[in-house]
This record gives C-alpha cells, sequence and structure tokens, in this order.
C-alpha cells in the first residue's frame, strides 16, 4: 500500500520494517543472537552495530531491494527465521536510536512514504499524514503465508505464522522504546475486508486532501 501510495505520488518509499529485519540477520550471521532461544548478546550487538551498514536501491513494481553490507538480502530477511527474531532486536534501545536517526535523515527534505510500527508516533510525530493500518491477525497470518509461498516456502504452515504474528504484535506493543500503537491523530484504516484497490484509493484519497488543503 505504502509504495503504491508513493508511486502515484511520485515520492521516495521507505520500508523502515527492512532495516531492523536486516539489523535481525546481522546478529543472526554474526552469532549475537540465538535464533531458538531469542537471545541478544547485546553488549555484542551494540559493539558491533556501526558495521552494519544498510542501503536501498529500487527494485520492481516501486518494492526497494535491501542490502547489508553490499549484499542483496531482501529474500532472507522476509523468510521465517528473521521473522521469529526480529522483535527482541527492533525492541533493543540502542538499536532503534541508531535506525530512527537514519529514518529521520532519510526524511529531512520530505516528498517520503515511510511505513513501520513507530512512524507516526516516534520517528515522524509531525508528519503531515498519519495512517494506522490494521487487520485481524488471522488475515494477516493469511497473507503472510501467501507471501511465503511466493517466495519458495512451501514447509511454513498457516498455525506457525500466525503465532509469529501475534507473537510479534505483543512484543512491540509492549516494548519500553517506540512500542507498537496508532497515534492520536492518525487515521485508522482496517483492511481486514478491503480489496488492494479499495485501500490503495482510500489511503491516496487521504493524501490528496492533505496535499491539496
Amino acid at each position: 500500500m505504502a509504495r503504491h501510495l508513493a508511486k502515484v505520488l511520485g515520492y521516495v518509499y521507505i520500508d523502515t520494517g527492512a532495516m531492523y529485519r536486516a539489523v535481525t540477520l546481522f546478529a543472526l550471521r554474526a552469532g549475537m543472537m540465538n535464533a531458538d532461544t531469542k537471545e541478544v548478546d547485546t553488549e555484542a550487538l551494540r559493539q558491533h552495530l556501526p558495521e552494519a551498514e544498510i542501503s536501498f536501491t529500487p527494485g520492481s513494481e516501486g518494492r526497494p531491494v535491501t542490502w547489508l553490507n553490499g549484499e542483496n538480502v531482501e529474500s532472507e530477511i522476509r523468510g521465517m527465521v528473521v521473522s521469529s527474531c526480529v522483535s527482541p532486536v527492533a525492541a533493543l534501545p540502542f538499536v532503534r536510536e541508531r535506525m530512527v536517526a537514519i529514518q529521520q535523515a532519510m526524511g529531512e527534505e520530505g516528498g517520503i512514504v515511510m511505513d513501520g510500527r513507530d512512524i507516526g508516533t516516534v520517528v515522524f510525530p509531525d508528519a503531515d499524514l498519519k495512517v494506522f493500518v490494521t487487520a485481524s491477525a488471522e488475515v494477516r497470518a493469511q497473507r503472510r503465508l501467501f507471501e511465503l509461498r511466493g517466495k519458495g516456502d512451501e514447509t511454513s504452515t498457516f498455525e506457525e505464522v500466525l503465532q509469529n504474528v501475534k507473537e510479534r504484535d505483543y512484543m512491540d506493543s509492549h516494548r519500553e522504546v517506540g512500542p507498537l500503537k496508532q497515534a492520536g491523530d492518525a487515521l485508522l484504516l482496517d483492511n481486514s475486508n478491503l480489496t488492494i484497490a479499495q485501500q490503495n484509493e482510500q489511503l491516496l484519497a487521504w493524501a490528496k486532501a492533505k496535499i491539496e488543503a
């Protein structure tokens, strides 16, 4: 949805979630996180985090490609291993501080569409337009499973994905720094029962109303 809006408006799209996923992959690869226990060696990650260089390049259909230290990691960061580990990493204050600083620098000139779980409350509390997008956990799990199947994952089950969705929601909404919550002035868009065209139409209408105001 965010990619489509950016494309229509001619803005830059930034996927902040990919940044936290890339840091998680960095920690896993360096042995600074246990994928089974979800335990993080915080001091090691704090020390080596500056070594994780994250960048984006344009991809197909407006989707940016995520790079970690010069390697295309777009596919790997979307897998279940990273998905199940990203919340503990994203909850670390020093990780969020660094990522937020990078995100704010990206948005200094305006003309961007940015999505993430704390954009309207922490990263850009004064954004021109804030939209809190939600859907039922079951609907999001089914969509996520469909995405995984499209990437060649034939082993993950609906139950596993649903559990991951619920766990991430709980952890992200209960973390101390930058918790997942709706900003007081954000518009609510529940797309549980909307088609892609319908949600895009609503979002674009809200954006145009702001631009023309």
